[in-house]
C-alpha cells in the first residue's frame, strides 16, 4: 500500500517530494499519509479500504446468486447488479469485489485433444438436441473439459 511505503521511506530520511516522485503520488497525498501516521499511527483507511456500493444484505444476496448461477462475464454481473439494485460498477471495480468475496476466474488454456469419432458424434447429437431445447434466448455455457475449443490454440 502506498501509505505504508510513504511512511517507511520517510523514516529512511526521504523527503516528501522524493517519495511523491518515487510512488507517483501527489506531494500533498504523501504529506497526509505521513501526518496521519505521526498523529494517529494510521497505516490504512479507517474502514480498511473503499466502501462497498452494496449493502450487507445485497452483498449476501449477490454471493448466494453467484454461487448458484454461473455468469459468463464480469459485465454480466455488472448488468445484474444494475438491474437488481440500480448500482453501477466498473469492470475493475466489480473484479475487485468478486475477488474480495472469494470468486475467481481463470482463462482457459488450450489442451491438445485425442480424437474419438464415436464420442464426437455422440456429443454433436446431444449438443444439437440441447440447442433446440434451449432456443435462441438461452445461453449454453461449457464449464468442463469437453468444450469445443479444447483442441484449439487460445
Amino acid at each position: 500500500c502506498d501509505r505504508i511505503k510513504a511512511v517507511l521511506l520517510a523514516s529512511e530520511g526521504w523527503s516528501s517530494v522524493m517519495i511523491a516522485q518515487a510512488l507517483r503520488l501527489h506531494e500533498t497525498t504523501v504529506n497526509r499519509h505521513i501526518s496521519d501516521y505521526l498523529n494517529h499511527r494510521k497505516l490504512k483507511p479507517e474502514n480498511g479500504g473503499s466502501q462497498s456500493h452494496l449493502s450487507e444484505t445485497q452483498t449476501q444476496e449477490l454471493i448466494a446468486y453467484l454461487t448458484a448461477n454461473l455468469l459468463p462475464t464480469t459485465q454480466a454481473v455488472i448488468h445484474l447488479v444494475k438491474a437488481e439494485w440500480d448500482i453501477s460498477y466498473t469492470v475493475p471495480g466489480m473484479n475487485k469485489w468478486l475477488h474480495h468475496n472469494g470468486f475467481s476466474y481463470k482463462k482457459p488454456t488450450g489442451v491438445p485433444h485425442k480424437f474419438n469419432a464415436e464420442q464426437q458424434r455422440a456429443f454433436m447429437e446431444a449438443y444439437g438436441k440441447l440447442k433446440q431445447e434451449a432456443g435462441d434466448q438461452e445461453p449454453i455455457l461449457f464449464i468442463d473439459g469437453v468444450h469445443p475449443t479444447q483442441g484449439t490454440k487460445l
